[in-house]
């Protein structure tokens, strides 16, 4: 019985010390990132990405998505490539890691390798406007216009007053030859926003 007690108490001081132990954690965890914003917001990226560095943990998807952000802010393009594909890797279905894995890829010119991921996003949310739009000018600046207005015309059936929506459909239309639609598309963009430059180049092309 005096064995079982003892025991008892031991399980009872390591439960305790343990849960210390995890609070003194979390509170240098805090310290660290409430000292990265600061140092960030100064534009010292450097000093931003030491203060996580020192507490750095490679299966921590936070810290790996901050590092993402703030290699990609300091230039360090393919070190957020690194950053950004642990924090995927640890949240497959994250959407924000996608998004930010993009950042550095895009700086790269590395298009093909950002379709993919816009695609994977759209595969597992078909109706994410933002991917949407932003692969649209991805084909766009290519001057792939039919898959550009696929995709932008399912950016205006999801917002039909979205002012980007209707601006980038009315130019794919008129690049296609759609001059009819175009110029319903920049009228709308004229009501959204009234003697809109885009929209009115657009219409003063429109025989």
């Amino acid at each position: 019985m005096e064995f079982l007690k003892k025991s008892t108490w031991v399980i009872f001081y390591l439960l305790m010390a343990n849960t210390a132990f995890s609070q003194v954690s979390q509170d240098v965890l805090q310290a660290a990132f409430s000292k990265s914003y600061a140092t960030e917001k100064n534009g010292d990226f450097t000093a931003s990405m030491e203060s996580l560095k020192k507490v750095y943990d490679e299966s921590s998807y936070e810290l790996n998505l901050r590092l993402g952000w703030l290699n990609y802010n300091a230039g360090l393009f393919d070190e957020a490539i690194i950053f950004y594909g642990r924090a995927q890797k640890l949240k497959p279905y994250s959407e924000e890691a996608r998004f930010g894995l993009i950042l550095p890829l895009a700086a790269l010119g590395k298009w093909n390798d950002v379709i993919k991921i816009y695609d994977a996003i759209l595969e597992t949310s078909p109706n994410n406007s933002v991917a949407l739009y932003r692969l649209g000018l991805v084909y766009y600046g290519r001057k792939d216009y039919n898959k550009a207005n696929m995709l932008f015309k399912k950016v205006v059936d999801l917002y039909p007053f979205g002012y980007d929506g209707l601006l980038m459909l009315g130019w794919t239309s008129y690049f296609l030859g759609n001059t009819s639609q175009a110029k319903v598309l920049f009228n709308k963009v004229n009501l959204y926003n009234p003697g809109d430059k885009s929209a009115n180049e657009g219409l003063g092309l429109i025989k």
